[in-house]
């Protein structure tokens, strides 16, 4: 339940209540807000005075609840807006992991020759295998970190577990949580306490509901910055590494307010189908695409058969701009 409490309420009142009520008390458009569990259903008698509205859900998909707020969250990367009445869908590009000084030079220049804003790129590798690149740690970040001011964009990276979170938050503009680190409890509470954009990733084996309740930990620490991130889950099929949920995605965009951003890489696994996907994830009027392109895929420390080549990805990007535009959306 949530209740949005009166005028007459200070913010330090709100934080007596909050835990006299083992309730979560956020500052949201200027009100003062109580969170309780969706087990509530009616505003206790004492705090009926103090209460200007309430919502009762029937599960713990409150904030994120197009019945809480009808309209899209915006959230701003950089100089670009996205969610809202925008109409805008990010185009994300970039390397799986950050390999090299030369490979992300070459990654940015080729986002930034697109008129693109946003750099991709892992520097903490959730591997299944141990024996498989782990990516770079710190050093990776300081790359996109140069990258960020050599030349003005703004820069997207994993988190692969609460051990890094500080150095991902510090180095980042927008802090991406892996499908394998959904759960990460130490991960959504860091990333609540924070006022950066936060793009999570739906696990692979995860239900809609839980996709949505692993974003409320963030929302209701006062982080009202969430993305969610459709990569695609694992089902009976065996030729394709995931299957891609649109249906899924169609549930999100009609009861949840916050945008959805899809990765069609990591759903097929193989390039030769991404640029196909993209234009069936921009016709359903999304709010952003991340797309992994490798200046020499062949020679990909990580994930090598689902990066595109730098011509592919920008014969992806003229491909998916008149799909946009079919749909009243603009590929920034």
């Amino acid at each position: 339940m949530i209740l949005k409490l009166n005028t007459s309420v200070s913010a330090n009142d709100a934080a007596q209540l909050a835990e006299k009520h083992k309730a979560f008390h956020i500052h949201y458009n200027g009100s003062q807000h109580l969170i309780t569990s969706s087990s509530m259903k009616e505003v206790p008698s004492e705090l009926a005075a103090k209460v200007e509205e309430s919502w009762v859900f029937a599960n713990d998909m409150q904030l994120a609840s197009r019945a809480f707020q009808q309209k899209t969250r915006e959230i701003k990367i950089g100089d670009l807006t996205i969610g809202g009445d925008t109409k805008n869908t990010i185009l994300i590009g970039g390397p799986c992991s950050v390999e090299s000084l030369e490979q992300i030079q070459q990654s940015a220049q080729l986002i930034k020759s697109q008129g693109l804003t946003t750099l991709r790129g892992g520097c903490y590798k959730p591997r299944t295998s141990p024996y498989s690149f782990q990516g770079l740690g710190l050093e990776g970040l300081k790359l996109l970190a140069q990258m960020r001011e050599e030349h003005g964009l703004s820069v997207i990276t994993e988190v692969r577990d609460a051990t890094h979170v500080d150095e991902v938050i510090e180095h980042s503009d927008i802090i991406q949580i892996g499908a394998k680190a959904m759960y990460d409890q130490g991960i959504l509470r860091a990333c609540a306490k924070i006022n950066k954009p936060v793009l999570l990733k739906r696990g692979f084996g995860s239900t809609l509901q839980e996709f949505v309740q692993a974003a409320e930990f963030i929302l209701s620490g006062g982080n009202d910055q969430v993305i969610l991130c459709e990569r695609g889950i694992r089902t009976f099929e065996t030729n394709t590494r995931f299957t891609l949920d649109l249906c899924g995605v169609a549930y999100l965009q009609e009861y949840t307010n916050l945008p959805i951003i899809l990765d069609p890489s990591h759903a097929l696994g193989y390039r030769y189908g991404i640029e196909k996907l993209a234009k069936a994830c921009v016709a359903m009027g999304i709010d952003g695409l991340l797309i992994e392109a490798h200046p020499d895929p062949s020679v990909a420390k990580s994930d090598a058969a689902q990066q595109l080549t730098h011509e592919q990805f920008v014969a992806l990007k003229s491909a998916i701009e008149p799909v946009a535009a079919s749909v009243g959306y603009k590929i920034v």
